[in-house]
């Protein structure tokens, strides 16, 4: 179904139908209402002018929702905008070939091939735009300067680099930031990376910009000679380039990597290959980067607030990165070309079909991100995003760039906290398909309040770079202690109230936060009101046996303080379903298992509640609970001779009867005991502590992870993480405690036994043997499958 043979008929009503020789490619049994077989909407679509250049994401809005795979006559190609089609196009890189990523999607004039063809042009394939079985070996071989132990290296550079360039401006109150910074920056380190000279950047930003409209562009007849000179030139820089490097290969470039691997793997790594990579390289290792931060920037200083809050706390740069990628990242299309007669969504693709997979606009899917188009620096899924792709073709570089804006918005931020967009300024795009970013962005500060002049100290401020996805850890919100009361023995309330007094998350029954205290993070429960969305409380005991947050909120914390939280998360959710509950509390425990209570009377349900207590002056909430469950409570204070008998109170089992308990240690287990006779999960318990200590390699063994998505296998050592060695060879998952308790590191396994040791999956969930924990599970035999 190529552009070259296609004839274009109408349908009768005047809208142009392209059809291929194989026949019209639209499947006439899905007609839109009018009887057209395209509807007007795909009918209408130009990925070069109008909306699509204006606000891509918000362009397709009526296809994620009507038509999420349309066929465009305009351009020949199926348009894919949902994030589950767009990912799963991502995944199968074997009946979605990425062989035409990049073709020139305008064919050129025979004039322009004359030009091309006189500098021996002849691009071939690289890492992103190879088939199996030729790419996977080579990516494997070339991936070790891309994983983060690497990377770090050149993190001083950047710095160094980015620090140089703001020093340029930073007195003068005025930058036009893509031209100063943004593109220098990048493009600087891109040739460091692969161990190309650095001369003449202007040139090569020429090529670039030419080698971006020269395959995704839609230059006119009359630009066409002058991108192809370009083009051609750009090429004989490459293999000039190529041929000095040859002569010396021991440099530390990426490159020279590549050189000194060739006689080991002649096959993998050829003469054509090296050519087309230094010239793709050159392109792919900067321009998104500079493109990406361009936007982000753009994007924080017009949401004021956002910026401002990364100001006060650059904690949250790395999360705001990812948000920013997935709001308005700088790849906002791939091309893929079907290998065979398939369906996406439910849409017949024929062989041959050419795929326009637009992942801005998965991004923005609702089906997947909530409030997808508001701009959420604490979203907790933002790292989600499919703006590096996905899969065996994910973009190798991510965390090049993710480190590269970190330090840019660092040092922004640092240093012209009052910087500001120049009013009234007109934002251009270099109209094609696949990238965007502004070509120019113009901002402007008062140089007499920059805080360095009285507060120079904060040039020697840094924020630890996150090479590669950021931890969850990252993702806080800033919090004033507006109260504290005394509870019980030894057990106080905090309540907490968004600093700047913003409304805050909702939250369900069993919810908690992650409390940064000094050095230490720890997990309450939440046992307010989850209706009331000015403040957040939580209950906290002070332990005798505590390793430094109880004693930190009860010696050192006071009214007015300002902390960070993490979430709120629910890994203890009530079963909306159940016809009766049992509550049992242990002492602090009443946390969760309060708001549980309370939620059960507002919706009506039959419900028994028991709380135990050593005394009742140690009882937290105590008052409250008499008050407003005293029908359907049992007290069990110790003191008093009324300890809980568990063997009796579970001896017989109940049908659609569901137990939540949050307590010591010890009663959970008792209670484990106690209904190993009941139906299958009817005990549900909150955990806030783990057991989990230091691997011992003596008594581990290692295994392969073996990667779906990507294809390639990973050896977890004897005394290593699945998640540590996920991190170490480039692939990205999530984390918060990396203490198999709060469940952010979860993945699917497709094949192989588990051997599960997280606090997060009920005996139902670990017997399905389809997901484990990353940062404490481990394989049982040699091997697993991980869906990644």
């Amino acid at each position: 179904m190529g552009a070259e043979s296609a004839s274009a008929s109408t349908n009768g009503k005047g809208t142009a139908v392209t059809e291929s020789p194989g026949g019209c490619p639209i499947d006439h049994s899905r007609l839109d209402p009018t009887g057209c077989p395209v509807s007007a909407n795909a009918a209408a679509f130009d990925p070069f002018t109008g909306p699509y250049q204006e606000d891509p994401p918000g362009s397709l809005r009526w296809s994620r929702d009507e038509e999420p795979v349309f066929y465009s006559p305009k351009l020949d190609y199926w348009v894919v905008t949902r994030y589950e089609d767009v990912k799963a196009v991502f995944r199968d890189n074997i009946t979605f070939s990425p062989a035409n990523v990049l073709e020139k999607i305008t064919p050129f004039n025979d004039e322009a091939n004359a030009v091309l063809a006189k500098y021996n042009y002849a691009m071939g394939r690289t890492l992103v735009n190879e088939d199996e079985p030729a790419h996977m070996p080579r990516r494997r071989a070339l991936m070790e300067p891309f994983t983060p132990p690497h990377l770090a290296q050149h993190e001083p550079m950047v710095r160094k680099l980015v620090r140089e360039r703001v020093d340029s401006f930073i007195d003068r109150g005025k930058a036009e930031l893509v031209d100063e910074m943004l593109y220098e920056v990048p493009l600087t380190v891109a040739l460091h990376f692969l161990g190309v000279p650095e001369e003449d950047h202007e040139t090569l930003r020429k090529y670039s910009v030419a080698h971006t409209i020269n395959t995704w562009g839609r230059p006119a007849p009359e630009e066409q000679v002058a991108v192809a000179e370009n083009v051609g030139k750009f090429w004989q820089y490459a293999g000039e380039v190529l041929e000095k490097m040859r002569e010396d290969p021991s440099g530390p470039g990426w490159m020279q990597y590549g050189i000194r691997l060739q006689p080991q793997m002649p096959d993998i790594i050829t003469d054509s290959y090296l050519h087309s990579m230094m010239m793709a390289g050159i392109v792919a290792a900067h321009e998104t980067t500079a493109l990406a931060a361009t936007n982000a920037i753009k994007l924080l200083l017009e949401h004021r607030t956002l910026w401002e809050e990364i100001c006060a706390d650059p904690s949250l740069i790395p999360n705001t990165v990812e948000e920013c990628l997935r709001f308005a990242g700088s790849i906002i299309a791939w091309r893929r070309v079907a290998t065979k007669d398939t369906e996406i969504g439910g849409v017949k693709i024929p062989k041959g079909a050419k795929l326009l997979i637009v992942n801005t606009s998965a991004n923005h899917d609702e089906r997947f991100f909530d409030n997808p188009d508001e701009l959420d620096i604490r979203r907790e899924n933002a790292s989600d995003h499919l703006s590096f792709g996905y899969g065996s073709h994910q973009c190798m570089g991510k965390n090049l760039a993710r480190m590269e804006i970190q330090i840019f918005l660092e040092e922004l931020t640092k240093r012209i906290p009052h910087m500001e967009l120049v009013p009234d300024q007109e934002f251009t795009y270099l109209p094609n398909t696949s990238f965007r970013g502004p070509q120019h962005l113009w901002v402007q500060w008062d140089p007499a309040k920059n805080p360095e002049r009285e507060n120079p100290e904060i040039l020697d401020r840094q924020l630890k770079i996150k090479i590669g996805q950021p931890s969850k850890r990252t993702i806080t919100r800033t919090m004033t202690v507006r109260e504290i009361s005394h509870e019980a023995d030894d057990i106080v309330r905090i309540t907490l109230a968004d600093v700047r007094g913003r409304p805050l998350p909702k939250w369900s029954p069993g919810s908690h936060v992650d409390v940064e205290l000094g050095e230490l993070s720890r997990q309450y429960s939440l046992c307010g009101d989850p209706d009331d969305r000015s403040s957040y409380q939580i209950a906290v005991l002070k332990d005798p046996e505590s390793r430094g947050g109880s004693r930190y909120v009860h010696e050192q914390l006071s009214v007015g303080d300002t902390l960070h939280i993490r979430g709120p998360r629910n890994h203890f959710k009530l079963n909306p379903d159940t016809q009766r509950y049992i509550f049992i509390a242990g002492g602090i425990g009443i946390t969760p298992i309060l708001t549980m209570a309370d939620h059960a009377r507002r919706e009506g349900k039959d419900y028994e509640f028991h709380y135990c207590g050593s005394t009742r002056s140690a009882m937290a909430f105590l008052d409250r609970v008499v008050r407003d469950h005293g029908d359907r409570l049992t007290l069990h204070i110790s003191d008093e001779g009324t300890r809980l008998d568990v063997e009796e109170l579970l001896r017989t089992p109940q049908d659609d009867t569901q137990i939540y308990a949050c307590g010591p240690q010890r009663l959970l287990d008792a209670l484990a005991e106690a209904t190993q006779h009941w139906p299958e999960e009817a005990l549900r318990v909150e955990h806030f502590s783990s057991d989990l200590g230091e691997l011992d390699p003596e008594k581990e063994h290692a295994f392969d992870v073996k990667l779906a998505d990507s294809g390639i296998t990973i050896r977890v050592a004897a005394d290593q993480t699945v998640l540590n060695a996920l991190r170490a060879a480039n692939i990205d998952v999530p984390s918060d405690c990396e203490e198999g308790l709060c469940g952010s590191c979860e993945v699917a396994v497709s094949a192989g036994e588990i051997d599960h040791r997280d606090k997060v999956l009920t005996k139902s969930e670990r017997a399905l043997n389809n997901k484990m924990m990353t940062c404490c599970s481990r394989a049982c035999g040699d091997s697993l499958t991980l869906e990644l």
